[in-house]
């Protein structure tokens, strides 16, 4: 299982148009049961399960490891590890301005059911649009 503070690691290498996740936040949410991460040093997901639906709270490759199918791997691990906790339904939300992680989601069975205007701030820009995507985990 990754570390929390390599978690932190890849998160910060990864998310610099928002505010990286600490080590201390990836432990807290680690230590409730209904959290699990899947993933290594190249990429992870982290996700939470609540009866029947999961949902990707995040997701990051270190960028030296982008574009080499790692993500992929990644949604793949956690939509069969929330499947076998009971999860039927899954969703997540997407930077609008993000076409890398929507594209990918779109090839991973996602589809957009909603939109949260203004939602992710960006620096010296103006606020990215939050793109609710969600699919059935049922169906392979």
């Amino acid at each position: 299982m990754i570390a929390p503070e390599d978690m932190a690691a890849i998160h910060k290498a990864a998310f610099t148009q928002s505010r990286p996740w600490s080590a201390e936040e990836f432990t807290s949410l680690l230590a409730h049961p209904s959290v699990f991460a899947c993933g290594d040093s190249r990429a992870f997901a982290l996700v939470r399960v609540i009866v029947d639906e999961a949902e990707l709270l995040t997701i990051a490759t270190h960028p030296l490891f982008q574009r080499q199918g790692h993500a992929r791997a990644v949604m793949d691990a956690w939509q069969d590890e929330a499947s076998k906790r009971g999860a039927t339904h899954g969703f997540l939300e997407v930077a609008s301005d993000n076409s890398a992680a929507r594209h990918l989601y779109q090839d991973c069975g996602f589809s957009q059911t909603g939109l949260r205007q203004a939602y992710y701030p960006r620096k010296g820009a103006q606020a990215a649009d939050a793109v609710i995507m969600a699919r059935d985990l049922t169906q392979g």
